[in-house]
């Protein structure tokens, strides 16, 4: 619907005011928000950061990689740096968004991660609120100039993008093409084992806690990797162990059997021997 009275072009940034030191996994570096005047054009152009516009309302159109999307209320486009990009406003009814920019090593893989690239730019969400309320709460922090004003942005920035991927898995857009949903089920199975190897986890509690039949994953997962989860565990277990009887002498065998999960120090050491040929406290002598 096009607007009946033309809105008052206006404009409005604010930058981090405790950006971290580079190189930084993630900064969010300025937000802000603009009513765009009928036709504005910005570019032909290219930045040295990420940037995301989310639409609040209005219509206009985006180009990127030669690819034009026309884009309204509820949508959002992503810049990369470097990317030659163009943006154009309805000349009736002109968009009034919001805009984050950030930087970071760890920026490239988390827009990898949920489907968002130059190659597909756009996310459609006209129902998520939620997205243009997280925009305005990045703009809050900064101007509020506290101290936790980086920690709540790059929070806040990593919800926007929790809710990017929920709506991107509704467009069937979050798996790359070639990762069948057996790879990606397995992939969550090596995630959770991968990150919690040192506690007292077992299959029966990972399969609930993913929501799947431990029998269903167990053959899928042996099947996608050629082991079992308990034989990967053990494995990984094992490995984390020969690290820490590398690099951390102070400890002793029990201490370093415990950090890796193993509640039961000769259990671990019959393991270890197994494996590797020679008992964790030979492997720790061998070493000096």
């Amino acid at each position: 619907m096009k607007s009946s009275t033309p809105r008052p072009e206006s404009y409005y940034v604010v930058s981090n005011p405790y950006p971290p030191a580079p190189p930084s996994p993630l900064t969010v570096l300025f937000s802000g928000h603009s009513q765009t005047k009928p036709g504005h054009k910005p570019g032909p152009k290219v930045v040295d950061y990420y940037l995301l516009h989310h639409i609040l309302s209005g219509r206009g159109t985006y180009t990127c990689l030669g690819q034009t999307y026309e884009l309204g209320p509820g949508d959002s486009f992503l810049i990369e740096p470097g990317k030659l990009v163009a943006y154009t406003a309805d000349l009736e009814d002109p968009w009034h968004y919001r805009w984050i920019a950030f930087e970071g090593e760890q920026a490239a893989s988390l827009l990898e991660g949920i489907g968002l690239s130059s190659r597909q730019p756009v996310v459609h969400a006209p129902r998520r609120r939620s997205i243009g309320v997280l925009f305005h709460q990045v703009q809050s922090a900064f101007r509020s100039r506290s101290l936790s004003a980086n920690l709540k942005a790059n929070g806040l920035l990593q919800l926007l993008l929790a809710d990017y991927a929920e709506a991107l898995q509704g467009e069937g857009r979050t798996l790359p093409e070639d990762t069948s949903p057996a790879a990606q089920t397995v992939q969550q199975a090596l995630n959770y084992l991968s990150a919690q190897y040192a506690e007292p986890i077992t299959i029966e509690l990972m399969a609930e806690t993913l929501g799947y039949n431990r029998a269903y994953l167990s053959t899928l997962f042996k099947q996608q990797t050629g082991v079992t989860p308990v034989t990967f565990l053990l494995r990984l277990r094992l490995d984390k162990a020969r690290h820490l009887l590398r690099e951390r002498p102070e400890l002793t065998i029990e201490q370093t059997a415990s950090s890796v999960g193993f509640q039961d120090p000769l259990y671990f050491s019959k393991q270890f021997k197994r494996q590797y040929g020679v008992s964790p406290t030979d492997y720790r002598q061998s070493l000096l």
